[in-house]
């Protein structure tokens, strides 16, 4: 008798990375377990191996919820997370403070959750989708770098103390990616007000963000990078992801 497919949980599968990496561990074998705030059936193929949860990272009795229903898993893949790309004199503490509960708290809190499943069983794998803006400072991005090197740093602290278990702990670093919808979901954040003063500042980075005329990330790249986490334990405690994003590690 076969035994039953390994179960990955992904975070943030309504778009983008997320929704790449839950169709290639689909595509490749895996149960998977697809959550996002508002579960849609129509993203990914039918299958018995696909379970579709709602879950928000930053609300304790969501994530204990999904948990529940998900039953055990074999992996956890930090991916939900949100954007913002402002001068920090124009992002209203609030628009701070959310991105550093979904990014960071929600990425520690889902963590927690499978932490005693893994001990006890001395298996598991935690990968945490991070940001290639931590490997080199980029101007309009203070606070959502900020929430992505806490990651990195617990990420990195997280794996000394889970390694007498047998867990395993890594980074994802994908780099710029124009052909998702970051930019569009970061919007929202976006609207706080902007000193007149960073204005033609402000419109010169925008530019360079949307370029797509030098090497960016595809969502395929980071999906590809996390199956590298998951499934290779000789993987390295950083992967970036994206020609951009790999380009940035070398150097």
């Amino acid at each position: 008798m076969s035994s039953p497919p390994s179960t990955v949980l992904v975070t943030g599968c309504s778009s983008g990375f997320g929704l790449e990496i839950a169709r290639l561990f689909l595509a490749r074998g895996w149960r998977v377990v697809a959550t996002m705030r508002q579960p849609r059936s129509d993203l990914l193929p039918p299958s018995q191996r696909l379970q579709l949860l709602p879950l928000d990272v930053t609300d304790a009795g969501s994530i204990d919820r999904c948990m529940e229903a998900a039953g055990p898993i074999d992996a956890l893949v930090n991916n939900a997370g949100i954007g913002l790309l402002a001068p920090l004199e124009g992002i209203a503490q609030a628009s701070a403070r959310e991105v550093f509960e979904t990014n960071t708290l929600g990425t520690i809190a889902m963590t927690r959750a499978v932490l005693p499943q893994f001990r006890q069983r001395r298996a598991g794998v935690v990968v945490n989708v991070s940001s290639s803006v931590t490997l080199l400072p980029l101007p309009l991005l203070s606070v959502y770098t900020g929430s992505k090197a806490a990651v990195n740093a617990f990420t990195e602290s997280l794996a000394l103390e889970l390694a007498p278990f047998d867990v395993r702990v890594r980074l994802v670093l994908p780099g710029r990616a124009p052909g998702t919808r970051f930019g569009e979901n970061a919007a929202p954040r976006m609207q706080d007000s902007v000193p007149a003063a960073y204005a033609g500042f402000r419109e010169r980075v925008f530019a360079a963000v949307r370029d797509t005329a030098t090497p960016v990330t595809h969502a395929h790249d980071v999906a590809e990078a996390v199956w590298r986490a998951v499934t290779d334990p000789a993987a390295p405690m950083r992967l970036p992801a994206g020609a951009d994003a790999v380009a940035l590690a070398a150097a």
